[in-house]
């Protein structure tokens, strides 16, 4: 299960994109897309989502275009919702008379470079736009409109989270309307056609007994409505059918088709005289299945909506405006103005619109929604703020140095969207399965009718059991089981700051024996400070502490930071560089007033041939847990600064909690070898891997994985980047380097190591869901395809009514997403 960190020679020609889907009804109609878009040239990989009803794609668009992928996804039956770079905004306008005003207002806004189309509506007083948000602002558009003589109101914008939204509340409207529509029919239709059983009389123009036509014609003309009310089961269904792609909809209608043509068949009988066929006209059973698939599929529709509240919660943090300082004025602004470089204000109570950096004052600020952490983080000048935190207690100043979609919010939002929308591999078992279920449900209804028939239970009854069979399978609650469980557990991953990549590492995580931890940032807090200097005596501490930080000044590790930090605060002055050399693992060459100084470890030391004293000095701070550096001018050692990194408070408890989870635990570091197993002593490591230059951490990892181990890695540099790529689960801790944190399947927002024990328990969590989805998914096909088929009857027990079948079938797909929202109650274990 190793990941691919290398990518092939045409990867940049590889374009990823995410659609949305419209029109599906079950597992098989993803599949058919699949299948089709897969024999498209130029297509790397597809993957449709039926939970979120996504399709996302790699291709390469210099031999596939969106518009090819658009036709072929039509062709089978759907249609593809295209996001566009644009945005497309609504602006209420006020003092138009006629319809000129509105080809005026329409000419005004053209002009401006950016615009991609403009309808001005006369009637409703507002201007659609779309336009290029890198070209023109919403202001310039707003100018324009002043420009013609009108007055621009405030402005809607529609983005994509608002048109998803949108579109999953008409959706669940429509259904709604539907379902009410055929339930208002189906309750007549039921009382005739089964109230003389009863024993309730019925009116005598409608009396089997009496007026046999009539009662079936008026069971016809209830049925017809609730056919209409569903048709795209018929639509849809027969159109698949045709094409030899069979899906959920397909098995509907030949089921209620089937009842209904019967039931045409009965009615013509009774026309020519043959009165006895008023007893087993069906239509109630085509109105009933109808009228309770479609509040089975509405019931569906809204519990998938709950499925990715996390997501709401996420893009509920957005803010709508923000106030820009432009020219020594507070100008309120839609978000969506502002651009990089911009100064905004940001008030106590209010919420950060955009990432960037304080220019001016002081607050704490609430990150909680974003990273999982409860306590509010203090800010000054100089410190980063995230869009969408919640300014605390003080009034600050901040250059936007990231908007829209490149917001630590937007970022947030985009990859917790890509992991709902992703397979884990235990899914890969019910897509097979669900690519030929309903055939295989098909074959079954046929042999099972044609078998009853034949024994002699005579035509109505094997009508019976084909219907039943068709209705009662359902492959929704297959398809379902694994993305349901996947959207609620990385949604709830993100609630506590762990997000999770895909459902492949969700999975993964839980099947982990061996983590290997980074020492530096990771177990440690990553700030170092000098606790020691020794000196041999031809410089003194302050000499030797001015050499190594004038040597450290150029470098970014957290090491020579702490030197050069020890020297400020001595306030002592940085002596010229003529040139600088970093040695990876080892430390770094540096010439300065013409002198040679190496400063780093023993084995900087020793790669030079400097002769080592000190020893005494270097073993005793090694085994306190200090790291030594040495420091040799012009080829002589001249002395050690020891430089010590505090331990996270939570590090101990981490390790003690994965060591009750039976999770052996490593840690990796550059240091040597005894202030390595000094840190190790102290929080309780198992495996100590010392003095590993960067290049070679991957190969740690490697040797872990040689007996088939799963092995993770949690690290935060770029030096741990291949290792990351390398392990079975790449943990990157939150405040990390960007590429670090690309590089990791699963990132730590509070970058707490707790939040690993956190990862597993959701891990866990997260597949014995899916798995109980699936047990029962098939454990329901496996059960009542058979007695649907009338297995129960051939030992004397009853029969499977297919309005039961119909209600069963519908059941099983909301039960599965029922089991799947009982993990929002998740909380991590102390």
């Amino acid at each position: 299960m190793k990941k691919e960190v290398l990518k092939n020679e045409n990867s940049k020609n590889i374009v990823e994109k995410e659609l949305g889907v419209i029109g599906m009804t079950c597992t098989s109609c993803a599949r058919t897309i699949e299948k089709k878009l897969e024999k498209l040239d130029g297509i790397e990989k597809v993957n449709v989502n039926f939970a979120t009803e996504k399709l996302s794609l790699k291709f390469d668009p210099t031999k596939v275009d969106e518009n090819e992928i658009k036709k072929i996804v039509k062709d089978v039956g759907y249609d593809l919702d295209i996001p566009s770079d644009y945005k497309t905004i609504t602006i209420p306008i006020e003092g138009m008379t006629c319809s000129s005003c509105a080809n005026a207002i329409t000419k005004s806004i053209n002009k401006i470079d950016g615009i991609i189309s403009v309808n001005v509506n006369f009637a409703t007083e507002k201007a659609i736009v779309s336009y290029d948000p890198k070209t023109v602002r919403i202001s310039n558009i707003k100018k324009a409109i002043e420009n013609a003589g009108y007055k621009p109101l405030n402005v809607s914008s529609k983005d994509n989270i608002d048109y998803e939204k949108e579109r999953r509340q008409k959706e669940i409207k429509i259904l709604w309307n539907k379902f009410l529509v055929s339930a208002f029919f189906s309750i007549p239709l039921l009382f005739i056609s089964m109230g003389h059983l009863l024993g309730i009389n019925l009116p005598n123009i409608i009396n089997p007994d009496t007026n046999p036509l009539n009662f079936a014609l008026s069971q016809l003309l209830l049925v017809i409505p609730i056919v209409i009310a569903g048709y795209k089961f018929y639509t849809i269904g027969f159109r698949n059918l045709i094409k030899f792609s069979p899906n959920m909809d397909s098995l509907i209608a030949i089921g209620t088709s089937a009842a209904i043509l019967y039931g045409l068949f009965a009615t013509y009988q009774i026309y020519l005289g043959n009165t006895e066929y008023a007893n087993d006209l069906y239509f109630e059973t085509a109105g009933v299945i109808v009228t309770l698939i479609l509040l089975g599929k509405y019931l569906e529709s809204v519990t998938k909506g709950r499925t990715s509240e996390a997501i709401k919660k996420l893009m509920g943090l957005q803010p709508k405006t923000a106030l820009l300082f432009l020219e020594g004025k507070e100008i309120e602004i839609p978000v969506d103005e502002v651009e990089i470089g911009d100064i905004l204000i940001v008030k106590p109570g209010e919420k950060i619109p955009v990432d960037g950096i304080i220019i001016e004052g002081h607050t704490s600020i609430d990150e909680s929604m974003l990273t999982g952490e409860s306590i509010p983080v203090e800010k000054s000048v100089n410190d980063k703020v995230i869009g969408g935190s919640i300014n605390k207690n003080g009034s600050i100043k901040f250059k936007a140095t990231k908007v829209g979609k490149d917001t630590a919010l937007a970022q947030i939002i985009k990859l917790v969207e890509e992991a709902q929308g992703s397979k884990a591999p235990i899914a890969k078992m019910a897509d097979v399965i669900s690519g030929y279920f309903v055939p295989i449900v098909i074959s079954i209804a046929i042999i099972a009718a044609i078998a009853w028939y034949l024994s002699g239970a005579g035509q109505i009854f094997a009508l019976t059991i084909f219907i039943s069979v068709l209705v009662i399978a359902c492959p929704c609650a297959l398809g379902l089981a694994t993305p349901t469980a996947i959207m609620v557990g990385t949604g709830k991953g993100a609630e506590y700051g762990v997000l999770i990549k895909g459902g492949e590492p969700l999975e993964t995580t839980y099947k982990i024996k061996t983590i290997v931890f980074d020492k530096t940032g990771t177990i440690t807090e990553g700030k170092p400070k000098v606790t020691n200097i020794y000196t041999t005596g031809n410089y003194s501490e302050d000499e030797l502490l001015s050499f190594a930080a004038t040597a450290e000044k150029g470098s970014e590790h957290p090491l020579g930071d702490a030197i050069v930090k020890a020297a400020e605060e001595k306030n002592l002055s940085l002596k010229k560089i003529d040139s600088f050399i970093a040695i990876p693992g080892y430390g770094i060459e540096v010439t300065i007033e013409g002198m040679k100084i190496y400063l780093g470890n023993m084995k900087l030391m020793k790669d030079k041939k400097i002769e080592i004293t000190l020893m005494k000095e270097s073993n005793k701070l090694a085994e306190e847990g200090k790291t030594p550096m040495f420091i040799a001018i012009n080829g002589k050692l001249e002395g050690i600064i020891a430089v010590a990194d505090t331990l996270k408070p939570s590090s101990k408890h981490a390790i003690k909690r994965l060591h009750e989870m039976g999770i052996k635990v490593a840690m990796i570091t550059g240091d040597n070898k005894k202030t390595a197993n000094a840190i190790a002593k102290q929080v309780g490591i198992d495996i100590v891997l010392a003095e590993v230059l960067p290049q070679d951490k991957a190969n740690e990892i490697k040797k872990l994985q040689k007996d088939g181990e799963i092995v993770a890695m949690v690290g935060d540099g770029i030096n741990d980047a291949p290792a990351l790529a390398q392990a079975d689960v790449g943990i990157a801790i939150g405040s990390g380097t960007d590429v670090a944190i690309e590089s990791a399947d699963i990132v730590l927002m509070k970058s707490d190591i707790e939040d690993v024990v956190t990862a597993i328990q959701l891990s866990k969590a997260t597949i014995r869901n899916i798995k109980q989805n699936l047990f029962w998914a098939f454990g329901y096909n496996t059960a009542g395809i058979p007695i649907a088929a009338g297995v129960l009857h051939i030992f004397g027990g009853p029969l499977l009514s297919p309005m039961i079948a119909a209600a069963a079938m519908s059941f099983s797909s909301v039960s599965v997403l029922l089991n799947a929202l009982r993990l929002k109650n998740f909380k991590p274990k102390n």
